[in-house]
């Protein structure tokens, strides 16, 4: 008889679906049972095989030893993990936790052994021990590896194969599974799809589960994974299938439409992983493509922090739209360089890498001079509040002093266009980071009026947003790094709440801002709702497929731990100081303050009492100018 004839033998069929369908707690307990009905066997065959007979005597102080190994040996198993383990998916590992935990409870029964013979109650043969640790072993570990042959036998998998389910059915999921079939180390077990005409039917032969089942299927099968099929549903439902499959503790992954795909042996690297953005609800608008090509085109436009989050991104939006020149301007030399890189490798435009700081005023004037720059986006800064925090006055040189010469060159350089990437924290700031951001906005906005008064064509304005997921130093990238070693997710305060969008639908939203812009604008880009910070981290804990450690759940998964609010931390982001002022355009997810201004003299004054305190290194003069000005008049700015 083959081995794949004894798989399907009636008996082992009927086996395998009684052990399926068994609830897990009754497994663990059925387990317990038999482990302890095995040591058992261990103790009787290591006294057989010690004393030559194989009916050795059965006295009481023999009896009493065997429930002592008993009693101490399942606890050590509990404790070692041997019940958590899902049979079908043991790696082959597994049998040095097993030599771990017959090891110990070994040792263990040997010290009870020890303390009996010292009350008189018997004396056990020295080799007793050793043959149980060895007939134990192997007794508790082939058993084990057993049952997985026998579960696994018949599903078609491979030894190295995960089992899978695809969310959604019809032709596309069947194709999908037909393309992964072969390729890779994914086998699809199943079909889950919301439409219940579709329930209990075969697509493409596969079987058709409903969404209510997933729970059970996950614990039959031993899934770890789920891929989405459903990049054609509305963003809505995508969201809500999401956020169901997310608390299962598995991986979720998706895949492009597979109409984009033309051969499916591509189809492995085409399946990606979740993004928590796609949590976050927000509505997708197409970028507007004239307001692009009317800023972009034929243009020659320099980027100040280049190979930053915001800033490289940017540069890949801008290069794409067919600019005459593109200048990188960074003060990081790697920074700089993998940008350039990056840029260089797909062609287009003409890239200038200049290394250097926005503070740098000759070198700024010369740069925007020589390569007669038309179009400057300003995302230069400094942008970590507790960095900035605690470290004050070069805060302000770089986000004050470094947008002021910047500015200053353009105007006088006659650049066309000058948009600075501001932040939401420039609104009612309390720290000194969004300090010297709303003194950046009130920079440029003196300079556009100063260009409108002149009768110049010159426009400047400001971009305001939120934190956008996956930039350097935000808590996106700190998440996915501890939640890769295992955790603590680490969190100021669970009910803190952030705005989030995506870094290249930012840079597509501050070009199109740019693009309207009259002069004197501060425009507001529309975040969405804000996002809890303790939901965040619990979300990316289950993209990932963990489970969040609680106290339903307090022995496995990874733990949310709080660490308390860092120095100027906000418990809410605002992106308005007076929402009612706020003025629509033509696009839907942009929004322009009204252009309330500042009297010249009281900036220019502020300007020149901030940059004496920066220059005698008084930072505590230098916190009071920073916050006095936007006390004194943001009571009725934008």
């Amino acid at each position: 008889m083959t081995r794949a004839d004894l798989v399907q033998h009636p008996f082992i069929r009927a086996i395998r679906e009684r052990i399926i369908r068994t609830p897990r707690p009754w497994k663990r307990v059925i387990m317990i049972l038999m482990d302890a009905v095995l040591l058992l066997v261990a103790i009787w065959a290591s006294y057989a095989l010690r004393l030559s007979n194989w009916s050795p005597a059965i006295t009481p102080e023999r009896v009493i030893l065997a429930f002592f190994a008993v009693a101490v040996a399942i606890p050590v198993f509990i404790r070692l993990g041997l019940y958590r383990s899902v049979i079908r998916y043991l790696p082959e590992a597994a049998i040095w936790t097993v030599l771990r935990a017959m090891m110990i409870a070994t040792m263990c029964w040997v010290i009870i052994i020890f303390l009996t013979e010292m009350t008189g109650r018997g004396i056990v043969p020295r080799s007793v021990p050793v043959l149980y640790f060895a007939l134990g072993t192997l007794l508790i570990g082939s058993t084990r590896f057993a049952a997985k042959w026998i579960l696994n036998a018949g599903t078609g998998m491979r030894r190295d194969e995960e089992p899978i389910f695809i969310y959604g059915a019809g032709p596309r999921a069947a194709q999908l599974a037909r393309a992964l079939r072969g390729h890779g180390n994914r086998y699809v077990m199943g079909l889950i799809d919301d439409d219940p005409a579709n329930h209990g039917h075969d697509v493409g032969g596969y079987r058709v589960f409903p969404p209510r089942d997933l729970p059970i299927l996950v614990e039959r099968y031993g899934i770890r994974e789920i891929v989405l099929s459903m990049s054609s549903i509305p963003a809505d439902a995508r969201q809500a299938v999401i956020a169901r499959v997310s608390g299962l503790g598995i991986k979720i992954r998706s895949v492009p439409d597979i109409s984009d795909i033309v051969d499916g042996r591509y189809i492995v690297n085409q399946i990606r992983e979740i993004e928590i953005d796609e949590l976050l609800g927000r509505s997708f608008v197409p970028p507007d493509n004239d307001l692009l090509a009317r800023a972009l085109s034929g243009k020659t436009v320099m980027v100040t922090g280049a190979g930053g989050s915001i800033g490289s991104e940017l540069c890949r939006l801008i290069a794409t739209w067919k600019p005459e020149k593109l200048v990188l301007f960074e003060a990081s030399e790697y920074a700089l360089y993998r940008i350039e890189q990056e840029l260089m490798t797909k062609g287009g435009p003409d890239i200038v890498p200049v290394l250097g700081s926005v503070t740098d005023e000759q070198l700024v004037r010369r740069t925007i001079r020589t390569h007669r720059i038309e179009v400057l986006y300003h995302a230069a800064a400094h942008k970590h509040v507790p960095l900035v925090e605690a470290n004050v006055l070069e805060g302000i040189r770089n986000n004050v002093f470094g947008t002021q010469t910047l500015a200053q060159a353009a105007a006088a350089e006659n650049v066309q266009s000058v948009v600075l990437i501001s932040s939401d924290k420039a609104v009612r700031p309390t720290n000194v980071m969004g300090a010297t951001k709303r003194w950046a906005e009130l920079i440029v906005r003196q300079l556009a009026i100063q260009a409108r008064s002149s009768g110049s064509k010159q426009t400047f304005c400001a971009v305001r947003f939120g934190n956008v997921i996956g930039s350097n130093g935000s808590v996106v990238p700190l998440f996915k790094e501890q939640i890769a070693k295992g955790g603590p997710v680490t969190v100021t305060d669970p009910d803190m709440t952030r705005y989030f969008m995506s870094i290249p639908e930012a840079a597509e939203l501050i070009v199109q801002a740019g693009a309207m812009s009259e002069g004197g604008d501060v425009f507001l880009l529309d975040m969405g709702e804000p996002v809890r910070i303790g939901d965040l981290a619990e979300n990316m804990i289950r993209l990932a497929g963990f489970k969040v450690r609680n106290a339903d759940n307090p022995d496995g998964g990874i733990a949310v731990k709080v660490i308390g609010k860092r120095p100027g931390e906000k418990p809410f982001e605002e992106l308005f100081y007076n929402r009612d002022h706020a003025k629509p355009t033509a696009h839907p997810k942009i929004m322009r303050a009204d252009a309330s201004t500042i009297g010249h003299q009281d900036l220019e004054g502020a300007l020149v009492a901030l940059e004496n305190a920066v220059a005698q290194e008084n930072e505590q003069d230098a916190r009071t100018v920073l916050f006095s000005l936007i006390d004194g008049n943001d009571a009725t700015l934008q």
